[in-house]
């Protein structure tokens, strides 16, 4: 998760965003927790009638937004225009040590067995692997993230089919450490996994895009805005298209979720199921973190007291203590039994939000930053030795 927030990146900070800035970016952060929580202890989609049928909007989106944001943060740590010599030497430190940070971090969730998919290991890789672009602009990381996710998902089904065939999928997990210490090895990080590198990059690169961008500027919001209805139309419409005109025995909208397409079944490729890592699901679950975060940019910008209302800045709150929210509610989870958890989906969803809104509001009150993110923070200050 991100600790980037409007606390950690005060006004006239070189190289740092502004606070309205900031705000739309913890009030996005904060959505996207509430949605992971939706997805991992709220209502099934086709299980809980009309109520798990809104909840299905969490399903693969808001772990893509956390993603997209995830870019953001990156871009922010290494300078809107990126820094050079010392500075910039400092802060390609700060990220591989925040990524080393939440690789172990990550693992030792994973290693708790929850039912929840740990994406924070993930996020370590995701942002060693950005290293080498964050000075990059706006366009090429761009024109990256839209390569990438073009060529991403089809190069991973050709890699996995080629692994399985080979039957090298277990050896290479047998000596892998990190794979003996979680249940998830390098393997799964980059190719196996729920959100593999290799199909979750196009996120990160086009946050990082935006993050060079001027996202208070009307103009910027608005093309912006056109660009994200345009990717949910080739994702969303384009899958559709393709599984109703293209002779396969496949839905637009159903697939595994588990993070990749079963190498048996190359129609899957065109679906655009949440979790699926199909070029069509990228592009329209990227879409739609685009939109939440230029709506949620462009309501700060336009009436700030919006941000003062109680409702508004407690979802503010919980995107600042992502990092914290995030590993408080699967360490609540596992305490409340993992996947036999108590009471009705709804209900759960409901105390899980409720309790992170009150809790991260009564905390940023006080403290500048949550728990966890004065963890990775301090873990970060080795940074400042490099020279």
């Amino acid at each position: 998760m991100s600790a980037d927030t409007v606390t950690n990146h005060p006004a006239g900070q070189p190289g740092s965003a502004s606070p309205g800035r900031l705000l739309g970016l913890d009030l996005a952060r904060g959505l996207a927790v509430l949605g992971m929580f939706a997805a991992h202890v709220g209502p099934v989609p086709g299980e809980d009638g009309p109520i798990g049928l809104a909840a299905q909007f969490a399903h693969g989106r808001a772990s893509a937004l956390f993603a997209m944001l995830a870019g953001v943060s990156l871009a922010l740590i290494a300078g809107r225009s990126p820094r050079v010599g010392r500075a910039g030497r400092q802060a390609a430190a700060r990220i591989a040590l925040r990524a080393l940070v939440l690789l172990a971090a990550g693992s030792a969730l994973t290693a708790l067995n929850t039912p929840v998919a740990v994406i924070l290991a993930y996020y370590g890789v995701y942002f060693l692997l950005a290293l080498p672009l964050t000075r990059l602009a706006a366009g090429p990381l761009a024109a990256a993230a839209l390569g990438w996710a073009l060529i991403g998902p089809q190069l991973s089904f050709v890699l996995r089919a080629g692994l399985e065939a080979r039957d090298w999928t277990a050896p290479l997990t047998t000596v892998d450490p990190i794979a003996h210490l979680s249940g998830e090895g390098l393997l799964a990080l980059l190719l196996t996994g729920s959100y593999p590198a290799l199909t979750w990059m196009p996120f990160v690169l086009a946050g990082m895009a935006l993050g060079r961008l001027d996202l208070t500027s009307p103009r910027v919001r608005s093309r912006l805005a056109v660009t994200g209805a345009v990717l949910v139309a080739v994702g969303y419409g384009g899958a559709w298209l393709a599984c109703r005109f293209v002779p396969v025995d496949v839905n637009w909208w159903d697939g595994p979720e588990n993070g990749t397409v079963d190498t048996s079944r190359p129609a899957g490729l065109l679906t655009a199921a949440p979790h699926s890592g199909t070029t069509f699901e990228i592009l329209g679950a990227l879409g739609v973190a685009l939109s939440i975060l230029i709506a949620c940019t462009a309501l700060l910008a336009r009436r700030p007291s919006v941000g003062a209302s109680l409702p508004v800045a407690s979802v503010v709150a919980v995107g600042a203590l992502s990092l914290s929210a995030y590993v408080g509610h699967i360490v609540l989870i596992e305490a409340l039994g993992g996947e036999d958890l108590p009471g009705s989906p709804a209900l759960l969803l409901a105390g899980f939000s409720v309790l992170a809104l009150a809790l991260a509001w009564c905390w940023t009150r006080r403290f500048r930053r949550g728990p966890l993110e004065t963890a990775l923070h301090r873990a970060t200050l080795l940074a400042r030795f490099i020279r």
